[in-house]
């Protein structure tokens, strides 16, 4: 390749990965605006606009078929720097900016897009496949949590958009060719753009899916991105017998992910995501009548941003649409098989690619064990002091605080700077496009030098955890009876300087639920054992039956033995109105409590100190 090629290529995928940034950026933020509007508020007319707004960032691909913008060369170069320029300000970890930031980038970038696939589709993907592959390096160093949203990235960042709106003007000369995009392909497409973006390149919810463990799938992910690159790999499908196993192998392998677990549930997961990137491929070299390609990405915008909402509702089913309770993996199929539509014959034969350099080979490899490094389990801190074990329960918000400004750094911070030894999460998400495809357990669990017990509870990528120290003796989960939003206990029992010692996380449904059953499951789940401390967000106050029904059982309330009367509240953040928030203890003295004045969430974090070599309440006088 000339210079002037690599300039374009450059150019082109970082506005993609600046793409892929912005379409999770716009979920994330969209979902704050729908939650505050219809879940916890009354609507207002911001809801149609904003609704109105994200539609029509998808849209905005259209102009690229108008006669002057095709005719002018200039124009891919505003769509470029635009979309380019406009991501500096996504790094601000502010909704209100974020959201409108991500509009543009996501406007400009589409019709940007548009364009390129109009002058050069081989290029297109290559570039989209680099992007691929450079935001999985972005996030594994960020430990699930894209580095460069970060606000410590916002230097390099500046000069990344810098860099990419510079090789977009260099390379904003004219192609001589005028492709197009096969007539089948706009569904394909936005099933593709889905596939990729919520699931197949996002290794944390892979490896959430198969149970194969991150530290394996990152790199093993990473590593098929960059081989479907090879021109061996890539120019096979051209042949019909590997175009018709396409086919069937992207949605096969979504289903043996959604139905296996383990090593065949992992390999079929990486088998959808390199069967989806090379279908792509295949579009390059098809000889189908073709459509004007920013009506092509308008379209594939509109059928991800389907997709990408009907996958949401799976999650949200019981204040939404209950019938789709379960049915998260459906819409992956959909979407598996609508991604196969341009690969019906004919296709040409395909042209020439470049040889790979030993460079570009070399670099490959090297990306790929950086990544390797990057997930290396780290160290954990085992130490706790019997005397003094802190045990925990936060509602993290899926990581999100009141304002939602996305916090998982400071609820690190806040959790370390409690010393808790032991705690329970609520709200969990692990690789959801409305939170950053985030993994809130292993980035918490990783800063902190802790252990993670993870219990999915709707549709594996949000539930409950517990994260602890110590040695661990054994992990239990189960589900209980939930009619609205499924939910469930995690047990970890850990060695605490040779002690036995027990920590159980829950969260309990809302006021519709059956809450009177769920407490009675979960308590027969705890049985009687001990020392143990029983954490979770409740949704009860102290007077209601569920708290009741746990001092029933033996268990204590901690603020109630060290008479601190009255308790602090704990829910919202800001201007606590009610105590919702528990941990509650039976063969264990409490030496202290309290409820932590973070704001990194919308709940408050609520701590017990107790002692495990003073005999256990009510012998024990309180000191």
């Amino acid at each position: 390749m000339s210079r002037d090629s690599w300039t374009r290529l450059a150019g082109i995928t970082l506005v993609m990965l600046f793409i892929l940034e912005a379409l999770r950026t716009l979920f994330s933020t969209t979902f704050g605006i729908l939650y505050d509007q219809v879940f916890a508020g009354s609507p207002t007319a911001w809801l149609p606009v904003s609704l109105l707004l994200v539609v029509l960032s998808m849209g905005a691909p259209l102009v690229a078929d108008a006669r002057r913008i095709r005719q002018g060369l200039s124009w891919r170069a505003v769509f470029g720097v635009t979309a380019s320029l406009a991501r500096i300000p996504m790094t601000a970890n502010d909704a209100a900016v974020r959201f409108p930031a991500s509009l543009v980038v996501v406007a400009a970038g589409g019709a940007y897009l548009a364009t390129e696939l109009r002058a050069n589709p081989r290029r297109a993907w290559t570039a989209a496949v680099l992007a691929l592959a450079g935001d999985q390096l972005l996030r594994v160093a960020g430990d699930t949590y894209d580095l460069s949203l970060q606000q410590g990235f916002l230097l390099p960042l500046i000069l990344l958009a810098v860099a990419a709106s510079v090789c977009v003007v260099a390379g904003a000369e004219k192609d001589g060719s005028e492709a197009g995009v096969p007539l089948g392909a706009p569904a394909a497409f936005g099933a593709l753009i889905f596939l990729e973006t919520s699931l197949l390149s996002v290794a944390n919810a892979t490896a959430r899916w198969s149970g194969v463990p991150y530290e394996i799938l990152a790199p093993a992910t990473l590593a098929v991105t960059l081989v479907c690159l090879l021109p061996a790999v890539a120019d096979l499908v051209a042949t019909t017998w590997v175009r018709l196993s396409l086919l069937w192998i992207l949605p096969v392998g979504l289903m043996l992910g959604a139905a296996g677990t383990g090593v065949l549930a992992g390999v079929g997961l990486l088998l959808a995501h390199a069967s989806a990137i090379l279908t792509w491929r295949a579009w390059t070299d098809s000889s189908q009548r073709r459509r004007r390609p920013g009506a092509a990405v308008a379209w594939a915008m509109g059928f991800f941003l389907i997709l990408n909402f009907v996958n949401a509702f799976t999650f949200t089913y019981p204040y939404t649409l209950p019938f789709l309770r379960g049915y998260g993996w459906a819409v992956y199929l959909v979407a598996g098989l609508a991604a196969g539509l341009p690969l019906l014959p004919p296709l040409s034969e395909p042209t020439a690619a470049p040889r790979p350099r030993w460079p570009a080979l070399t670099g490959g490899v090297v990306v790929v064990l950086v990544s390797a490094i990057l997930v290396w389990p780290r160290a954990t801190d085992e130490r706790v002091d019997v005397r003094a074990v802190r045990a925990a329960t936060y509602n993290i918000h899926y990581g999100y605080d009141q304002r939602w400004g996305f916090n998982l750094t400071e609820l690190a911070s806040a959790i370390r700077a409690a010393g808790v030894d032991f705690i329970a999460l609520q709200e969990v998400d692990t690789g959801r496009m409305t939170s950053y495809m985030a993994d809130d357990a292993y980035y918490l669990a990783r800063a902190l030098g802790m252990h993670q017990a993870y219990l999915p509870t709707v549709e594996r990528l949000t539930g409950i955890a517990v994260l602890y120290r110590g040695s661990s003796e054994s992990i239990e989960r189960i589900l209980v009876t939930s009619r609205q939003e499924q939910t469930g206990v995690v047990h970890v029992e850990a060695g605490v300087d040779g002690r036995p010692f027990h920590m159980f996380g829950i969260w309990m449904g809302l006021s519709d639920e059956d809450t009177q059953r769920q407490i009675e499951e979960a308590l027969a789940f705890l049985a009687d054992r001990a020392p143990a401390a029983f954490g979770g967000d409740f949704n009860a106050e102290p007077d209601s039956p569920v708290v009741e029904r746990v001092l029933a059982a033996g268990l204590h309330d901690p603020f109630a033995d060290l008479d601190i009367d009255p308790a602090p509240l704990t829910d919202p953040a800001v201007d606590p109105d009610k105590r919702i928030d528990y941990v509650f203890l039976r063969g264990a003295t409490p030496r202290q409590a309290w409820v932590s004045t973070s704001l990194a969430s919308d709940h408050r974090m609520v701590v017990v100190e107790l002692d495990l070599t003073l005999p256990p309440l009510p012998d024990v006088v309180r000191r």
